[in-house]
């Protein structure tokens, strides 16, 4: 089974884009964390990163190919892309939405996300431990779902 995990903009910058608020993990670290999660459970993970709407919503297309679902932290994309909406209802994947900080905390325009009401849940705020949770949640269910 294989996950695609995407990163949207500006998570290039983790560990050093206000620490206070994404902490000091860099995305490096992170996709580390996760491929030592993914072979815990036995699935593989395909991480990657843009900072480009399109290269984005591509992927999640590509992924209907080969991927039994998706992780996504679209960042500011979470609250403009009806493209990456889109893409996510056109491939049918299960998806689960996650984001570092907590975003109904913050300030009001992230509070609304055109992405969750499509994805099949959303960690958020819990840091980077949120993305281990959102993995483990999504290979959970695929396993629920397989007869």
């Amino acid at each position: 089974m294989k996950i695609l995990i995407l990163n949207g903009p500006n998570l290039n910058l983790l560990g050093r884009r206000q620490p206070e608020v994404y902490g000091t993990t860099t995305l490096a670290d992170l996709e580390g964390r996760l491929r030592r999660v993914a072979e815990e459970l036995s699935v593989e993970i395909d991480f990657r990163q843009s900072n480009h709407e399109g290269e984005l919503v591509d992927w999640v297309q590509a992924a209907a190919r080969d991927c039994a679902g998706i992780l996504l932290n679209a960042a500011a994309y979470t609250h403009t892309s009806v493209a990456l909406r889109d893409a996510i209802v056109a491939v049918d994947l299960p998806t689960v939405e996650v984001h570092v900080s907590n975003v109904h905390a913050r300030e009001e325009f992230r509070r609304n996300s055109l992405i969750a009401p499509v994805c099949l849940g959303q960690v958020a705020g819990f840091g980077i431990s949120g993305y281990e949770w959102a993995l483990r949640g999504l290979v959970e269910h695929l396993r629920a779902c397989v007869i």
